[in-house]
């Protein structure tokens, strides 16, 4: 799941309090007024396996509570793959939207998942010392939304509508770009910023669509809801193709212990493959493991979740974990061309194939 659902539930949970607060926190970062992250502060712990002695503990920073995202993650834990590797895994939740990247970047977390395009605005804009270590999803999940009565199924249908997203500049660019790439103007939608109140503020009726929704989550969960939906991809209107979801490490980890995130990474596709082969059983497993209290997890909208994720994790022609430098670039010239990008960025800047190796 991407940025906006994790700032949208983050409020209901009541762990973060603002979008700015969150942002200013990253390591280095000097966009917020120059104020730095207390490195210090710590992911939510939330599981931890008992494992036998001798084992590496590692830290691994979610980019939300357990989903089906995270399905292969919890399968590797209770096959022990993780302790065939070495590895004791002990699963963080975060408290602030950018944990995942500002934990590993200070070495107090070994590794996390973030967003690509994230990840390289993070590292031209503020010289933030992590990278991509493998992909978790390597489809767009992020969506145009709307319910099936506004009719809104391309972007020319957008004109004279309202668009609901959590007020960033990302979401921003990619309605820019959807609008001109079919023809008409950005300027002919408005956008309007509900912070974390995307799917409700469609709902009621107060914007006609919103960007930031989920095909493999809020698609599901407000259907199940009985709502009637239209959907577009923003990829489908000139906007790359971005990995959804990615590993991330330190340069510091990478450099110095890489075996143990090429261990990670090995038990990790090992528990991919068993959701392959049993979705149902790994949904158990799943389930047993969900925060109830923060985010409880329907098991209809997580079995159709898993539907949807499943070639989006392990598209046709490619394999698990799999990244390209030429998907990098792509997402690299697009964020440069929308001026997004303050300097210049390579593949290698923030990527690296550490199982190829």
């Amino acid at each position: 799941m991407k940025r906006n659902m994790l700032k949208r539930m983050m409020k209901k949970s009541k762990k973060i309090v603002c979008l700015a607060m969150a942002l200013c926190m990253a390591v280095g970062l000097t966009a917020c007024g120059g104020e730095k992250q207390d490195t210090d502060s710590k992911a939510e712990n939330s599981t931890e396996y008992e494992a036998m002695d001798g084992l590496k503990e590692i830290d691994v920073v979610l980019d939300w509570y357990p989903n089906a995202v995270h399905s292969f993650i919890y399968d590797a834990m209770e096959k022990g793959y993780y302790e065939e590797e070495g590895l004791k895994v002990n699963i963080q939740f975060p408290t602030n939207t950018n944990d995942a990247m500002s934990l590993t970047a200070a070495g107090k977390a070994e590794i996390g998942i973030y967003y690509m395009q994230d990840i390289i605005m993070a590292n031209a804009n503020q010289d933030v010392p992590v990278k991509s270590v493998g992909s978790v999803c390597q489809k767009t999940l992020n969506i145009i939304l709307s319910l099936k009565e506004k009719n809104i199924t391309e972007p020319k249908d957008l004109v004279g509508k309202t668009i609901g997203y959590s007020g960033t500049e990302l979401s921003e660019a990619m309605v820019k770009a959807i609008m001109e790439n079919a023809g008409v103007k950005a300027e002919d939608v408005t956008m309007v910023d509900v912070g974390f109140d995307l799917m409700s503020s469609m709902t009621t009726g107060n914007v006609d669509a919103t960007i930031g929704c989920m095909v493999n989550h809020e698609v599901p969960q407000l259907e199940k809801e009985g709502f009637e939906l239209n959907y577009f991809y923003p990829t489908e209107y000139g906007v790359p193709e971005t990995y959804e979801l990615v590993f991330v490490a330190g340069e510091d980890m990478i450099e110095n212990d890489s075996e143990t995130l090429k261990a990670f990474l090995r038990a990790s596709k090992k528990g991919f493959e068993d959701v392959k082969a049993d979705p149902k059983g790994a949904l158990e497993t799943l389930l047993a493991n969900q925060n109830e209290e923060n985010f409880p997890l329907d098991k209809d909208v997580e079995t159709k979740s898993l539907e949807v994720l499943f070639p989006a994790m392990e598209p046709e022609g490619s394999s698990f974990l799999a990244q390209s430098t030429e998907d990098w670039q792509k997402n690299i010239d697009w964020l440069k061309e929308e001026g997004l990008l303050k300097k210049d960025v390579t593949p290698d800047d923030v990527m690296v194939n550490l199982l190829s190796e």
